[in-house]
């Protein structure tokens, strides 16, 4: 992820002190921008690796998920996939590593900032690396999940259990359920812009990430690792889970990240930047 919680321009907090002691969302959005803008010119190559990682590491999501709900029972044991859902995110930002739903707010920023067809094409580019590189790590990780032994033998059906319950429903549903997952995501990236405790962001990234097991809803890159595992166990072909599940999960979490947390957050500091530049 990117680094989202450097130190604020304070700006903000000198202009208006009755803020107190927490960030104002203009601090906040400047903390967005400008590594975002750093983000953005990252080689290809560097990008792309930290987004293989990170597609590796968000797998941990799916093994967490699994694991704890052979410990509750069954009643219970959604509850328990849920609250150990948070670990492959939480890895991925502790590791500072590149995910592309996160992405779905952090150069939305500078965009809307600086609405030129350069920044759009940055924004795409960086994008498109991200996803490439986010879906290559979890379909390596479902292939070696699939086909060796990563994990005891008894963990099969549990895994196969979650990861069908997880693709379920077809393009419509995945794509609507898809959005309230894009919005917790960047929804989480605007918020762990306003602290720099690493208690914090753990916390943080937990409330933010357990609901959208607990609650069904899609996230693009930690669901594929799901898809994928299915495809290679032959439960479904790969075709089905890229058209019934990647694509609409992509798409979904695109539209909930711009237009849910980018536009809406963005429009709290846009009328005073428009009138400072105008000024």
């Amino acid at each position: 992820m990117a680094e989202t919680d450097a130190p604020a321009t304070r700006r903000g907090a000198q202009a208006d002190p009755e803020s107190g002691t927490r960030l104002s969302a203009d601090e906040i959005h400047d903390n967005i921008l400008e590594p975002a803008k750093k983000e953005m010119e990252r080689p290809a190559a560097a990008l792309f690796w930290s987004a293989l990682a990170s597609g590796l590491a968000i797998s941990l999501s799916f093994l967490a998920s699994a694991y704890l709900s052979t410990l509750a029972p069954e009643p219970h044991a959604k509850a328990a996939a849920a609250a150990g859902y948070p670990l492959g995110f939480i890895v991925v930002i502790l590791g500072r590593l590149a995910l592309f739903t996160e992405n779905t707010l952090i150069p939305v920023i500078p965009l809307l900032n600086h609405r030129d067809a350069e920044t759009l094409g940055k924004v795409l580019r960086l994008w498109g690396i991200l996803l490439l590189g986010n879906l290559i790590g979890a379909a390596v990780f479902a292939l070696g999940l699939a086909h060796t032994p990563i994990v005891a033998p008894d963990l099969a059906e549990p895994l196969r259990r979650v990861a069908d319950s997880s693709t379920a429903g077809g393009f419509w549903l995945v794509a609507y359920q898809a959005v309230y997952a894009g919005w917790l995501i960047s929804l989480l990236t605007w918020l762990l812009a306003s602290t720099h405790s690493t208690g914090a962001h753990i916390a943080l990234t937990w409330l933010a990430t357990a609901p959208i097991a607990a609650l069904g809803f899609r996230h693009s890159i930690a669901g594929s690792v799901e898809a994928f595992y299915l495809a290679a166990l032959g439960e479904a072909s790969l075709a089905r889970m890229v058209g019934e599940f990647v694509v609409p999960a992509v798409l979904g979490n695109a539209v909930g990240g711009v237009l849910l947390v980018a536009l809406l957050n963005y429009a709290q500091v846009a009328p005073a930047r428009e009138a400072a530049r105008t000024g």
